[in-house]
């Protein structure tokens, strides 16, 4: 009987979460159009430059190939990648205003009311914890962009890089 039990959780679980995957599927179809808001978001001069630099990272992060879960075992390998993702824009669109998220709403056409249900859906995925840690990512990235500006260490670098003979 125990036995029997346990296939029967197992079976619902299984269920459970393709049902749950099922409810992506509205989400998936919309990702050009997702896609196409964020390209315009990010160049928008009125998205925080941290915001932007969250997405460079994690455009890095998907491109270099070196994976917290590598790619080759299956199903998890690419988890890594989609998870890293997801926090990537949902941190960007964190930190974007939002009379310029509207605006490039209503600009692509794309229904907020559908835009902020999909988006409601992902973030239950993400641990409460885990949202408020990764907020911060953005304003401490904006402060170190902002303290190398503030330093001059730009123009220096450039010159020494440019110079002749420079091992760089």
């Amino acid at each position: 009987m125990a036995r029997a039990n346990g296939k029967t959780r197992r079976r619902s679980g299984a269920i459970r979460r393709a049902l749950g995957f099922a409810a992506f599927l509205p989400i998936a179809s919309r990702a050009p159009s997702y896609g196409r808001l964020i390209w315009a978001l990010v160049r928008d001069d009125r998205t925080p430059v941290g915001s932007k630099a969250v997405l460079a990272g994690a455009a890095g992060y998907l491109v270099l190939g070196r994976d917290i879960i590598p790619d080759d075992i299956p199903l998890l390998g690419g988890l890594d990648d989609l998870v890293v993702l997801i926090l990537a824009v949902e941190l960007f669109l964190d930190q974007v205003p939002t009379e310029v998220l509207h605006e490039k709403l209503d600009e692509l056409g794309i229904e907020r009311a559908a835009f902020e249900q999909d988006v409601a859906q992902i973030r239950r995925l993400t641990p409460r914890p885990i949202r408020a840690a990764l907020r911060r990512v953005p304003d401490a990235l904006g402060a170190a962009i902002r303290a190398v500006d503030e330093s001059g260490i730009g123009p220096r670098l450039r010159s020494w890089i440019n110079r002749e003979g420079s091992p760089a």
